[in-house]
């Protein structure tokens, strides 16, 4: 079930550089606003975690990152 984990990915706005590379891989969940050039998450922001992983490889500002869930306190 790994490879079909969902996870929620975030864009940092203060590392973002506009490369439009989140964009290019993932449309369905990145836009990169043309007046800003500052891309961000749209809808859920939810892709499987191989492919979330190659987005946050592929950001040449390291700007997105995976939100990984808060466990409950045991």
């Amino acid at each position: 079930m790994s490879g079909t984990e969902l996870v929620r990915v975030a864009v940092d706005a203060e590392r973002c550089i506009g490369g439009g590379q989140c964009e290019m891989l993932e449309p369905e969940v990145f836009l990169v606003d043309d007046d800003e050039a500052i891309s961000s998450v749209v809808g859920s922001g939810a892709l499987p975690r191989p492919r979330a992983d190659v987005v946050v490889h592929r950001c040449p500002g390291a700007a997105v990152s995976i939100v990984e869930p808060q466990r409950p306190s045991e």
